[in-house]
C-alpha cells in the first residue's frame, strides 16, 4: 500500500510539473521563455542596489550594521536575498526522505558476513564524535566563513553512517529524528513567516547584523542555518536508516 501511495504522488508530482512547464502564456505557473520583464523582479532591486546605504568599503571586525552583516557572501544569498529558494532546497530532501520512508520499512538491521573488530568500533567512536563537532561548528560559523547548514548536517548524518557500518548492533532512534527534524523545519517557517510579517518578504533580516566578522552577527542568518543543518542532519541520518535496515530484509 505504502509503494502505491508513492508511486501515486510521483506521478501527480510528474504530471503538474509537465503541464506547466510545456503550457505557457498568460494564466500560467510559466511564462513563455523570453518575454520576462527582468525589472519587475525582486533580484533586479538587489542587483541595482547599494547593500548597506553606503558606498564605504566592508572592513572585516569594523563595519557595524550591513544590510546582511554576513562575513560569508554566499550566505548572505542563500540564506538572505536568496532564502525562498533555499526553502525549496530543503522542501526537496524532505520529499525524498519521505518517499524513501514509504518505499523502504524495513525493521530488520543490516547483518555483516564478517562482525568489525572491536579496533574498527573504537576508532569510528573517536573519530565520529569528532565529525559531530566538527558539522555542527559548520553550521553555526556559516556565516563568517565557507559552510552551512547543508555541509554541516551532512557532516552529521555521515557520523551516522559511521557507526552503522562498525557496528553490527547500531540502529538510530529514528522517531528522535523525526521529532528533530519536524522542529527544525517548523522553526524555519516560522522564521519566515515572521519575515513576511515584519519586513514584507520571506525570512526578512529582522534581527541586529552587528559587527561583519563576529560570532553573534548577521541577524537571523546563523539561527536559519543552525534549524537547517539539524534538518538535514536528521533527514539524512533517517534514509541512512531506512536503505540499511531495508538491506537486512
Amino acid at each position: 500500500m505504502k509503494k502505491v501511495i508513492a508511486a501515486l504522488i510521483v506521478l501527480v508530482l510528474g504530471i503538474f510539473i509537465f503541464t506547466n512547464l510545456y503550457s505557457t502564456g498568460e494564466g500560467k505557473l510559466f511564462p513563455k521563455f523570453g518575454e520576462v520583464n527582468l525589472t519587475e523582479r525582486v533580484s533586479n532591486s538587489f542587483v541595482n542596489k547599494n547593500v548597506s546605504e553606503n558606498s564605504g568599503e566592508i572592513k572585516f571586525k569594523e563595519t557595524k550594521d550591513a544590510e546582511s552583516g554576513s562575513a560569508n557572501m554566499v550566505t548572505s544569498i542563500v540564506v538572505n536575498y536568496r532564502s525562498f529558494d533555499t526553502l525549496g532546497e530543503v522542501t526537496v530532501l524532505f520529499v525524498s526522505a519521505l518517499g524513501v520512508g514509504l518505499l523502504l520499512s524495513g525493521n530488520t538491521r543490516m547483518k555483516f558476513k564478517t562482525p568489525p573488530n572491536f579496533i574498527l568500533k573504537a576508532a569510528v567512536r573517536i573519530i565520529s564524535g569528532i565529525i559531530l563537532i566538527t558539522g555542527v561548528y559548520i553550521f553555526i560559523h556559516g556565516h563568517l566563513t565557507p559552510g552551512g547548514g547543508f555541509p554541516g548536517g551532512s557532516m552529521i548524518a555521515s557520523a551516522v553512517l559511521l557507526f552503522y557500518i562498525s557496528d553490527d548492533e547500531f540502529k538510530t532512534k529514528v522517531k528522535a529524528f523525526k521529532v528533530l527534524e519536524g522542529t527544525a523545519g517548523s522553526l524555519y517557517l516560522i522564521f519566515g513567516l515572521l519575515g513576511i510579517s515584519l519586513g514584507g518578504y520571506f525570512l526578512y533580516n529582522f534581527l541586529p547584523t552587528g559587527t561583519v566578522g563576529e560570532l553573534f552577527s548577521a541577524g537571523i542568518v546563523p539561527i536559519i542555518y543552525i534549524f537547517v543543518g539539524l534538518k538535514v542532519g536528521s533527514e539524512l541520518s533517517n534514509l541512512i536508516s531506512d536503505f540499511l535496515s531495508e538491506e537486512g530484509k
